[in-house]
């Protein structure tokens, strides 16, 4: 088993490797030539290079420097780079308005912005030019602006190449404390405005430490390679799919996108993912759809994967079935795996809950699925399910070493550790709120098993209590809905009222079939008023009805104007329902449903 070493910064973690790597690929990108490579040098020598500027540019240690930017190479050299001059960064969303930018900005008090394109570029000018505190924005691709006033434009090309850096001094000079703040990460917002977490070296380093412990005690660390998806401004990535690489020493691949995210799994073969449970409800569908057209044997053995696979997650396969399970590990899981590149180590599923019915499904597959379990507040990743504990898919497995977790009087669990955030910036009150003598609360009401892991039941905030005073927690009843066909996306509510009512967005594709089927248009708003439509979708959910306690079942359902997204604002970045902005929309009608 190898171990990783204490390091007192990430930039010491970062040199570190950048010695024992020196011209070996780093951080990968898709070129119209194909995947182009940058060394661990270059890498090193831009980082460098940045830090130098910034220094020149008039920022001091402890300034605040605002992100934005896609996932790509960039992303992670202006990351170290703010860093290693003292600066601080502050990462934010592409998806953000400028409302959400000057939120941040004002909050902040960024002086400079290092934004990516021309299109990002004119959203955070005009937030910038509504601040006071923001001087500079460097622009990574070429920038065209109008007046700026008293902001000062820089092109990154030039910025980095003025001067050759010496990357040794610029080591140096990284004497960072682990106490001291990294990064200011503002949470995604589902229950109102952002909040800022300042998370400290320390907290990154747990994480990455403990994550490490986790590969190299159950899978092995040997020449890692990740494939970058989700947002780098959200803690789960920047932790997971970059801090957590370079404490590897691993590859970094960036994807181009969920509608390329097929090809670039094939073609970067990844050993690593750090994914969120929408992305596996998704490959879930197209698996089934893909397997559904070729054919009787193949449904035959997918239908036989996925009961031995269930019976083998519960620890007790038969006798009879194994020569069947020898034959799908000749034949049908070796073609799944394939899909997934070929080498997959193992898919880690974080960001909202997982429906355990969509990991024992992988897990029937051959694929090896972990659910971790954190939030921004703890750098994040508090645990993570291991094959050594046992891969039970209703818990997030035993905490991360160093971890200290407990369950309060009233369910609520508690942890303790360096992991845990300094506070939020700026908001004494908030942080006197969530840290209490050095326990962090979660807001996640949960308990522990009999071997250490973890089981969460759901967000304090969200339980939803009935007018008989029961408890109801509506993230299970959603994602039960969303496995059938008809469903892609689900809400229900009831809070104070004598059962539940959903808010239903109906599956396009399944929609699409069931209107060529019935000869009638595939239109969103004559769908909604067809009662023959009406009754398919609540056969649905009468089927998911029989599987839930009678305070959980959901007697009544309205159809969504259209799909929950981060782009109409009812969705974060990281994949999770804004309940506060869709009640908004349709709490009228939802209420409506308790009249008839």
């Amino acid at each position: 088993m190898r171990e990783l070493e204490h390091f007192p910064n990430l930039l010491t973690m970062f040199f570190t490797r950048v010695r024992e790597k020196g011209n070996a690929p780093f951080l990968w990108r898709k070129t119209h030539s194909g995947w182009e490579s940058i060394s661990w040098n270059m890498v090193a020598q831009q980082v460098c290079a940045l830090a130098d500027a910034l220094e020149r540019l008039g920022l001091k240690r402890g300034d605040r420097v605002m992100l934005v930017s896609e996932n790509r190479p960039e992303w992670c050299i202006a990351d170290l780079g703010i860093m290693a001059a003292g600066c601080i960064t502050v990462p934010t969303y592409i998806t953000n308005t400028e409302r959400d930018h000057t939120h941040i900005l004002e909050d902040s008090r960024s002086k400079a912005i290092i934004v990516s394109t021309q299109k990002l570029a004119k959203i955070v000018t005009s937030a910038a030019l509504n601040t006071t505190h923001c001087k500079s924005i460097i622009g990574i691709e070429p920038m065209r602006v109008g007046q700026g006033g008293d902001i000062r434009f820089h092109d990154w090309a030039s910025l980095l190449g003025a001067e050759t850096p010496d990357i040794e001094a610029r080591a140096a000079t990284c004497n960072f404390a682990r106490d001291d703040t990294a990064c200011i990460i503002y949470t995604s917002g589902t229950g109102g405005a952002p909040r800022g977490v300042m998370q400290h070296h320390g907290a990154i380093l747990h994480n990455v430490e403990g994550c490490v412990s986790v590969i190299s005690e159950d899978f092995g660390w040997k020449d890692e390679v990740f494939l970058s998806f989700l947002p780098l401004s959200h803690a789960y990535e920047h932790s997971g799919g970059q801090f957590f690489p370079i404490g590897l020493g691993g590859e970094i691949y960036y994807s181009r996108g969920l509608d390329k995210l097929a090809a670039d799994i094939l073609e970067t073969r990844p050993t690593i993912m750090v994914v969120v449970p929408r992305l596996f409800e998704v490959l879930r569908t197209r698996l089934l759809k893909m397997i559904e057209t070729q054919g009787k044997l193949p449904n035959y053995m997918l239908k036989k994967a996925l009961d031995i696979g269930e019976k083998d997650y519960s620890g007790s396969l038969p006798f009879r079935d194994r020569p069947m399970d020898a034959l799908l590990n000749v034949i049908l899981r070796p073609k799944i795996r394939k899909r997934f590149g070929g080498r997959l180590k193992a898919m880690v599923s974080g960001g909202a809950p997982l429906n355990p019915e969509i990991g024992i499904f992988f897990h029937s597959l051959g694929m090896t699925l972990l659910q971790g379990y954190g939030q921004t507040e703890s750098g994040p990743v508090i645990s993570c399910n291991r094959p050594k504990t046992g891969l039970k898919m209703d818990t997030v497995g035993p905490p991360l070493k160093n971890t200290e977790v407990k369950i309060a009087e009233d369910g609520e669990i508690l942890i303790r550790g360096e992991l845990v955030m300094q506070g939020y910036w700026r908001n004494e009150e908030e942080t006197a709120r969530v840290l209490k003598d050095g326990w962090l609360h979660t807001g996640d009401i949960g308990h522990i098993d009999e071997k250490g892991r973890i089981a969460i039941t759901d967000r304090k905030k969200d339980l939803i209590v009935n007018d008989k005073g029961d408890n109801v927690a509506p993230q299970r009843v959603e994602g039960m809905l969303t496995l059938e066909p008809e469903i892609l996306q689900a809400m229900v509510v009831g809070d104070k009222r004598p059962y539940l009512v959903g808010l239903i967005v109906p599956d396009p594709d399944w929609t699409r079939e069931w209107a060529a089927e019935n000869g009638v248009p595939n239109d969103d708003v004559t769908l909604r008023d067809n009662p023959d439509f009406h009754k398919a979708v609540s056969a649905a959910v009468d089927r998911v009805n029989k599987g839930l306690a009678t305070v959980e079942k959901v007697r009544r359902i309205v159809f969504a104007d259209e799909a929950f997204s981060v782009e109409n604002d009812q969705m974060t970045p990281s994949m999770k329902i804004r309940r506060h902005v869709i009640r908004d929309v349709y709490g009228e009608r939802l209420d409506a449903l308790y009249k008839n």
